[in-house]
């Protein structure tokens, strides 16, 4: 299966005529997008970003066209130290994420498949690395109505 790293802005600005609601679960949303086609669960860490604009989230979409689903994708809370890793709590497993200055994700389809079946027999993740300035930070995801979203999300593209 190809890793599709399209970027962030695709799916938090894309006009909202183009995005349909497949449903709100808890902490977990699950949306639609009409071009290009995706299908996605999206939740916002339980601390917002105090920076302004900055949208942290963590989604797992899947994209039927590049034949990928399931895939894992974080928005961190703020810019990471580049030197740092990256780890994904999911109760009590582990993930090193690939990642860029502020976004991460499962290094393949394996891992993203790992990750989701951690999502939903876990209470919570966590996402942890350092920041630009040094300090430690961790964003914190509740995770009741991950699986329904996710779900939902594989649904939505399913049926089209």
């Amino acid at each position: 299966m190809k890793r599709v790293f399209l970027p962030v802005l695709l799916l938090v600005a894309t006009p909202a005529a183009a995005r349909e609601s497949l449903g709100v679960f808890d902490n977990w949303g699950a949306f639609t997008d009409a071009s290009p086609k995706r299908c996605y669960a999206i939740a916002q860490p339980m601390q917002r970003s105090r920076t302004s604009g900055w949208r942290p989230f963590a989604s797992v979409a899947t994209w039927p066209g590049q034949g990928a689903r399931n895939q894992l994708h974080i928005r961190l809370s703020r810019e990471r130290d580049p030197r740092a890793r990256v780890t994904l709590s999911v109760g009590e497993r582990r993930f090193e994420l690939i990642a860029g200055n502020a976004d991460a994700w499962a290094p393949d389809a394996r891992t993203d498949a790992a990750v989701v079946a951690a999502i939903r027999s876990s209470r919570s993740m966590s996402v942890e690395t350092l920041g630009k300035s040094g300090q430690p930070f961790a964003d914190i995801y509740p995770l009741r109505g991950a699986a329904t979203a996710i779900d939902a999300a594989t649904l939505g593209c399913a049926a089209r």
